[in-house]
C-alpha cells in the first residue's frame, strides 16, 4: 500500500531556474520524507564503507562474507560532494540518489567545523500529501482531498459544466508528461527489491564497492555511489559528524530519536545508551552503530538496537518543581522560649513557617 500522495504546484520560480529545474527536487523530498538527509554539492562529507555495505545487505538479503577482502579501507573517508542525481526506481518508486565523491587527500580529522555552504533559492511550492486506504485504489477512478489541499494545490474546477470538472496533466518521479502539476508514492513499509543472484552476486557487489572506493581513495580520483537515504544514511555531513562527537555519548546517558510513523510525519521515541562498541571486527574505533541502546517503551515500527552518535540527541528528563517543605524544618522540635523567645501573633508565626519553604523553593527553580 503507498504511503503517500504529494502533489505539489510552483507558484512563483526564482529567477533564473526554470519551474522543471526547482520543482523536482522539491517532490522529491517530500516522497523521501522528513528524516532523509542529502549533502550538497561541495559539502564535505564522510563515506561509511559500514553503511555501504548495509544497503547491500538489505537490497541483496544476504549478509556480508566475513572473509572477503577489506581492502585496508579507513571506517570513514572525507570526501567532497562534487555532483548529486536525484532519482527513483522504476519498479518500486524508491526515492535515491547517485552521489558522486573525490577523497580529501589529507585523511586527518577536521578539528573545527567547515563553513556552511549557500542555500540555493527556492520556489514558493505548495504541496500536500494522503495515505491511500481501500477506497482510493478502489475502480471509481478517483478519490477525495480536502478543500484546502485542492484550493492550494489544484486547478480551478470548470464551473461551466453541468458537473464541474477539471482534468490534470500530471508528471512523476520518473519524467512522465509534461506540466507544473507534479505526483511522486513513498511507501509506508520500507520495501527492498531483491536483485537475482543469477544477474550478480551479493560477493561481487560488496567487493566491487569496495575496491571501487579503495582505488579512489589510493589515486584521488571520483567514485559514484547509489545513495538509498531510506535504507542507510552513509553519507554524513563533516559539520554534523563533528557535532555528534562533541556530545561524548556514553553509558547510561539518555536520548531521542526520530522516526517515521504513520499517523505523522515524525515522532522521537526516548532511550539510554547501555554499550558503547564496535560493531564489526573489521573497522576498529568506528563510530557506525557504535552505540547499544534501549528503548524506553515498545512500538509498532521496527527500532534499531544500535545507533550512531549522529542519529540521536541528547535528552534530560525534567524534575517538576514544586514547592516542597525541607525535611530539617518539618521534623525540627520547638525551641523552649526561654533559649529563643518568639513573639506570640499570627503574623510572625506565619513568617516564621513560610520563609524556609519560600528560600527553598526559589533555589530549586534557579537550579
Amino acid at each position: 500500500m503507498e504511503r503517500s500522495f504529494s502533489k505539489q504546484k510552483s507558484s512563483s520560480p526564482s529567477e533564473g531556474y526554470g519551474v522543471e529545474d526547482l520543482l523536482y527536487p522539491e517532490l522529491w523530498k517530500a516522497c523521501a520524507g522528513p528524516l532523509v538527509d542529502v549533502p550538497k554539492i561541495s559539502e564535505r562529507v564522510y563515506y561509511f564503507p559500514q553503511g555501504h555495505m548495509e544497503q547491500l545487505e538489505a537490497s541483496t538479503n544476504q549478509e556480508l562474507n566475513q572473509r572477503i577482502p577489506m581492502f585496508n579501507l579507513p571506517s570513514k573517508i572525507l570526501c567532497r560532494v562534487m555532483n548529486i542525481q536525484l532519482l527513483a526506481e522504476q519498479e518500486t518508486d524508491e526515492v535515491y540518489a547517485q552521489i558522486t565523491l573525490m577523497p580529501e587527500v589529507d585523511q586527518t580529522q577536521p578539528r573545527s567545523l567547515d563553513p556552511c555552504p549557500s542555500e540555493p533559492p527556492r520556489p514558493t511550492v505548495h504541496s500536500f500529501y494522503k495515505v491511500l486506504t481501500a477506497s482510493d485504489t478502489s475502480t471509481h477512478g478517483g478519490f477525495s482531498v480536502l478543500r484546502k489541499h485542492a484550493n492550494e494545490c489544484l486547478p480551478p474546477l470548470d464551473m461551466t459544466q453541468q458537473t464541474p470538472t477539471q482534468e490534470l496533466v500530471a508528471k512523476d518521479l520518473h519524467g512522465g508528461e509534461s506540466g507544473e502539476l507534479r505526483v511522486g508514492v513513498r511507501h509506508h513499509v520500507r520495501q527492498q527489491s531483491s536483485m537475482p543472484l543469477s544477474v550478480i552476486s551479493s560477493q561481487s557487489m560488496h567487493l566491487g564497492v569496495l575496491a571501487t572506493a579503495s582505488h579512489a581513495v589510493a589515486t584521488n580520483t571520483l567514485f559514484a555511489v547509489y545513495y538509498k537515504p531510506r535504507t542507510s544514511q552513509f553519507i554524513i555531513g563533516l559539520n554534523k559528524y563533528l557535532e555528534a562527537l562533541n556530545h561524548s555519548f556514553g553509558v547510561g546517558m539518555r536520548f531521542k530519536m526520530r522516526f517515521e510513523v504513520e499517523d505523522s510525519p515524525e515522532k522521537r521515541f526516548s532511550g539510554t545508551i547501555t554499550g558503547v562498541e564496535d560493531i564489526s571486527p573489521h573497522w576498529e574505533e568506528s563510530k557506525w552503530r557504535s552505540l547499544k541502546v534501549q528503548w524506553d517503551e515498545p512500538a509498532s515500527i521496527p527500532r534499531p538496537e544500535r545507533v550512531s552518535p549522529w542519529e540521536i540527541e541528547t535528552f534530560v528528563v525534567s524534575v517538576p518543581m514544586n514547592p516542597v517543605q525541607p525535611l530539617a524544618a518539618k521534623n525540627k522540635r520547638p525551641r523552649s522560649h526561654v533559649e529563643i523567645p518568639v513573639p506570640e501573633t499570627p503574623s510572625s508565626t506565619a513568617s516564621a513557617v513560610w520563609n524556609p519553604s519560600h528560600n527553598s523553593h526559589q533555589v530549586t527553580g534557579c537550579s
